[in-house]
């Protein structure tokens, strides 16, 4: 008889969960925007702005650059994702400091 354990099964899931995501190597190769020219972009939007995290991910069914940008004497985030085979901005969202406790804790817990 097979069995297994709570961690063998939590592992796998995680396994098959990271196996599906594609690598930032791979998705760079696919996009035809540079991080430069979209984090030009990305700056246009948010007067002021400060990027504090960037990275290419696949996110909405498309491959996009995605900006934590700061502004100088406020404590929230604008999050921008510029789209990485065309260079538009397709998502614009500003996090207060209470949204980005709520989306770390998210994350560790997943994680």
């Amino acid at each position: 008889m097979f069995s297994l354990t709570l961690g063998t099964v939590l592992g796998l899931t995680a396994a098959a969960t990271f196996a599906a995501q594609p690598s930032e190597a791979a998705l760079m190769k696919q996009a035809k925007i540079t991080k430069a020219e979209a984090e030009q972009v990305a700056l246009a939007k948010v007067s002021q702005g400060i990027v504090k995290s960037a990275e290419i991910e696949k996110e909405k069914g498309r491959i996009v650059w995605s900006f934590d940008i700061a502004r100088p004497g406020t404590g929230d985030i604008t999050e921008i994702l510029v789209d990485a085979k065309t260079g538009k901005i397709i998502s614009t969202q500003t996090e207060s400091p209470r949204d980005q406790a709520k989306e770390a804790a998210a994350d560790k817990k997943k994680n």
